[in-house]
């Protein structure tokens, strides 16, 4: 995802539509897009600032509140599949992609990695921070 224009060049650009001229022609003026400027005088209509919005996904996702519980059923049997972790989600009422559950202990830092003989490692869990 690109970085938002800098707040000075969102100044300019909405001081330029204030004086009267249109969108496409401030647009055309300061090289930007169109839509850029639509939706920053559409921003400031609404929230009164200027100021860029918040990119990218809030929180984290649906199996956040159950990461204490993936954590400790790891903790308990050792080696689980994406596969049978979705099951037990599916137990506790949540439905999910192994992809999903995959992601999660990724950010959990549980690792699925296999030593050279393409064996899991006992060792292959670790927690943050071990």
């Amino acid at each position: 995802m690109g970085k938002p224009l800098p707040l000075e060049l969102r100044r300019r650009v909405v001081a330029y539509v204030d004086e009267g001229h249109g969108h496409r022609e401030a647009a055309r003026h300061f090289r930007v897009s169109p839509r850029f400027v639509n939706n920053l005088i559409k921003l400031r209509e609404q929230t009164g600032s200027l100021e860029a919005r918040r990119q990218g996904h809030v929180g984290g996702g649906k199996l956040e509140p159950h990461a204490e519980f993936v954590r400790s059923r790891l903790a308990e049997t050792g080696e689980l599949t994406l596969d049978e972790l979705c099951v037990e989600l599916e137990g506790r009422g949540v439905s999910v992609h192994r992809s999903n559950v995959g992601r999660l202990l990724h950010r959990l830092g549980l690792s699925h990695k296999k030593n050279s003989t393409g064996q899991r490692t006992a060792a292959g869990r670790r927690t943050p921070g071990a």
